[in-house]
């Protein structure tokens, strides 16, 4: 199915950073990136563009209705925005829209200077859509470029439901999307505000799709208050719109022709409206604050030599707002008991209770079985390469050592900003821990054994910090992790959120409000406390 955007004159994208003297400093701090990995930053891209793109508001108002006759644009335009991280400059965006077939074709790129583990990453995202009228989605193109790292897909509304192909020639794979109502796409939510006259008290509730997830959410938008608000010693009578984005609180202000002039959020983001000139210039790298730092959970306790510990316990604190289900904190392996979690180290059973490949499934089991965006287990390489490192053992316990051996001493351990696809990791040999637990999730079901991620937080050097692994059911379920080469993982693994990426995105309401207080801890009888 192929889908046809109108080309548009691109940026040059954002490439590797990385110099040699940076090449050395990541092989100093190799033994340490074994152990830390950050699954949120690739959702944090996707709010810079508009920071309401998934914004949840409470709302018992009636909410206006999408189909209002909105002011039409009807020549193109183009925006710029800086981008800060706590008044620091990491990046800038440019948007165009402009009037195309009966609706609108919108164009936004984003560049970004992070500063992952002391080194400068350069990111670089191009959203190309085509949109009706309304502003509601009719096509899209979505690229992450992060120096070698790339990522692509795109999509097309057909017959109410949305088609999504990625990869290209053999590669090439389509998935279907059904949607209860046509979705607007997160990078033109700022350009239908600019076609309405927007009142204080009005109220807005959109389906949104945001590609670099698949996930799809409605969201809702007040007009809280018109107020004055200065860019660059310029004053503007603007309206404020706010909301909250997974209980994180969200602000934006507009001028009364609708155009975005701030906004306010996540973590110290902020983006103001530039110019061509200015949004370049003057961006800083790995001056400003680490990504892993900031969202790692300090802890009032060491727990000296957590891979040998067998117990903890943690009281929990601040996920009341975060609108996140902890129906993954209850099991065999961990129990969350009000606010007290508790967590203990798994056996792996001495025995195999079945045979490859694994068929007494119902439903309950066969989506870990499936592939799935992202995680391409039936995908030729991904079966041919599970194959030549399993070779013809039979026995699950066995073929899932043998699987996180290779993953873990096969990949390079290097901070990548990208969405993780389980066979373009195959093809680059490097990634941090998604990249890790989606290959090695690909692996395991394309050798017959159910598998499924887990999104959550591990211990190191005195914090937590955000982390993705992998669990295999093996009779039961097994946590596995090939970033540091465990089976099972220390419990000081604490498991958030099982599911792909449509389901990580609600790991956002935890960063900055959960807090951990150690209890108590154990540790196996034959290693001193």
């Amino acid at each position: 199915m192929p889908i046809d955007l109108d080309e548009e004159t691109r940026l040059n994208p954002g490439g590797s950073l990385r110099t040699r003297e940076d090449i050395g400093k990541m092989s100093k701090k190799k033994i340490t990136f074994h152990i830390i990995g950050v699954v949120f930053v690739g959702f944090w891209l996707v709010m810079i563009g508009l920071l309401v793109k998934k914004v949840h508001f409470q709302e018992t108002t009636p909410a206006s209705d999408i189909e209002k006759a909105a002011i039409s644009i009807d020549s193109p335009q183009r925006e710029w925005k800086e981008i800060y991280l706590n008044k620091n400059k990491v990046g800038y965006a440019t948007d165009l829209i402009k009037p195309f077939e009966g609706g609108y074709f919108i164009q936004e790129e984003i560049f970004l200077k992070l500063n992952l583990m002391g080194l400068g990453s350069g990111v670089h995202t191009l959203t190309q859509s085509r949109l009706d009228e309304q502003f509601l989605l009719k096509s899209f193109r979505f690229s992450m470029t992060s120096g070698v790292v790339s990522f692509q897909l795109s999509g097309k509304m057909v017959d109410g439901h949305l088609l999504v192909e990625t990869g290209k020639g053999k590669d090439k794979r389509t998935h279907t999307i059904k949607f209860a109502t046509q979705p607007m796409i997160g990078s033109g939510l700022a350009h239908f505000f600019r076609s309405r006259k927007v009142q204080v008290g009005e109220t807005f509730r959109l389906p949104i799709f945001d590609p670099s997830t698949m996930a799809y959410k409605e969201i809702f938008i007040r007009v809280a208050a018109k107020e004055p608000v200065e860019v660059y010693g310029i004053k503007y009578d603007a309206y404020r719109l706010e909301g909250e984005m997974w209980g994180q609180k969200v602000n934006f202000w507009l001028d009364e022709n609708g155009v975005t002039l701030k906004e306010e959020g996540f973590m110290g983001l902020t983006t103001i409206k530039s110019s061509a000139a200015r949004a370049p210039r003057d961006i800083e790298g790995t001056g400003v604050e680490d990504l892993y730092e900031m969202t790692a959970i300090k802890v009032d306790k060491m727990l000296p030599d957590p891979k040998k510990l067998s117990y903890l316990k943690l009281q929990v604190a601040g996920i009341d707002s975060a609108s996140i289900n902890t129906g993954a904190w209850a099991g065999t392996r961990q129990n969350l008991h009000e606010d007290v979690l508790e967590i203990r180290k798994e056996k792996v059973p001495s025995k195999s209770s079945y045979v490859l490949p694994y068929k007494a499934y119902g439903d309950e089991i066969k989506p870990f079985l499936d592939p799935e965006f992202n995680i391409e287990s039936d995908h030729d390489d991904i079966i041919k390469q599970a194959r030549r490192i399993t070779g013809k053992e039979k026995d699950p316990i066995a073929v899932s050592r043998k699987l996180l051996k290779w993953v873990y001493k096969n990949l390079e351990k290097r901070p990548v900003v990208s969405v993780p696809s389980a066979i373009e990791v195959l093809r680059t040999r490097m990634g941090d821990c998604n990249e890790h637990a989606t290959l090695l999730t690909a692996l395991l079901r394309a050798s017959g054994i159910p598998a499924r991620l887990n999104i959550g937080l591990v211990y190191t050097r005195q914090k937590f910090f955000y982390h993705a692994w992998t669990e295999a059911y093996l009779g039961e379920w097994i946590s596995m992790d090939a970033t540091q080469n465990q089976m099972p993982v220390d419990v000081t693994h604490i498991k958030l959120i099982e599911g792909n990426l449509d389901k990580q995105v609600e790991i956002a309401g935890l960063i900055g409000t959960l807090k951990l207080k150690v209890l108590e801890y154990q540790y196996d009888t034959s290693s001193p406390n």
